[in-house]
């Protein structure tokens, strides 16, 4: 009989996540054993009341714990911009940067021939309906500047073709970035989005 079995399957699992290999889920397992009371617990009582509250917004497809997220019921946030992104994860790093005080929708993914996405797959339909819904008057869209971004980006362009300004995030050198550290990509790309001084 393995009197370790539930704690390595705790480490299994922990392993499973982003950024965590075995050696550092066995860290993190140890690490919180050892906290019982002060971690332990109350994560377990937390990932409990979160498997069982968090749902996607009905809006936008962000996370929380009500059918519509905090950010598309304010009333402030309607300003009539609606920042376009590809997950969750990006939704909240540009809420970190407390620079957009718009909406956002989250498409879900990015259309992938290779994968097999269509835009029925994606939150598409969704946004052309809201762009009308709301009173969307700018779409920025804010989405990686892979290939498959890039093609999701032209076919929600084409979809919203007069209906709306569309915009898109500027790409190049990031702020102390040097040029010797940067791919061709990135210096193409921060050329032809040069601005005057």
């Amino acid at each position: 009989m393995n009197s370790t079995r539930d704690i390595d399957a705790l480490i299994d699992m922990m392993a499973r996540l982003p950024g965590l290999g075995p050696r550092s889920a066995r860290r993190a397992v140890l690490h919180m054993i050892r906290k019982r009371a002060l971690l332990l617990t109350p994560l377990a009582d937390l990932m409990q009341t979160v498997a069982a509250t968090a749902r996607e917004c009905a809006r936008c497809g962000n996370i929380g714990s009500t059918e519509i997220c905090d950010i598309c019921a304010s009333g402030k946030r309607a300003n009539g911009q609606v920042c376009v992104v590809e997950d969750v994860a990006d939704l909240w790093a540009m809420e970190r940067g407390q620079a957009f005080r718009g909406r956002y929708h989250v498409l879900g993914g990015t259309l992938s021939a290779l994968d097999q996405v269509g835009p029925d797959a994606l939150r598409i339909p969704q946004l052309v309906a809201r762009v009308t819904e709301e009173e969307v008057t700018e779409v920025i869209l804010a989405l990686g500047a892979t290939v498959d971004g890039q093609t999701t980006a032209h076919y929600i362009a084409d979809q919203l073709d007069g209906q709306v300004t569309l915009t898109t995030l500027a790409q190049g050198v990031p702020i102390g970035g040097e040029l010797d550290y940067l791919d061709d990509g990135t210096i193409g790309a921060a050329l032809a989005a040069r601005k005057s001084l």
